[in-house]
């Protein structure tokens, strides 16, 4: 068993959103990955992106949108995005918000234009 606390959990930071990095093929975990975010109000990715495979999105605290024209989704919310589904995270709202993510592992990220961004460090 591998015990990930939070407070030892490895950061990343991209502008506006940051990735606490729990489960992974790094820290004992061969199939799922997760990660909680932590998402700046007023935040709007600047493009979206696709994965190869589903994820998970489920809200903790605050508002998020998978999209700009996409519902809200507040605490309590879930949301499963399948594969290859373009998604830009937005916080239409004025506190931050929080979200658990989970997702397969080795899962492979690409940019709008379909160049290949691999696995995000938080996944690994």
């Amino acid at each position: 068993m591998h015990i990930i606390r939070t407070a030892q959990a490895p950061r990343f930071e991209v502008p506006g959103v940051e990735f606490t990095a729990l489960a992974a093929p790094s820290r004992g975990s061969a199939d799922i990955c997760t990660w909680l975010l932590t998402v700046e109000p007023g935040l709007k990715s600047p493009e979206p992106h696709t994965l190869d495979s589903d994820e998970v999105f489920m809200v903790v605290s605050g508002t998020v949108q998978l999209g700009p024209d996409a519902e809200p989704l507040g605490p309590g919310d879930a949301a499963v995005v399948p594969a290859g589904q373009p998604i830009q995270l937005c916080n239409p709202g004025d506190q931050p918000a929080t979200v658990y993510v989970a997702i397969r592992s080795g899962f492979i990220g690409r940019t709008a234009d379909g160049t290949s961004i691999g696995t995000p460090p938080w996944g690994q």
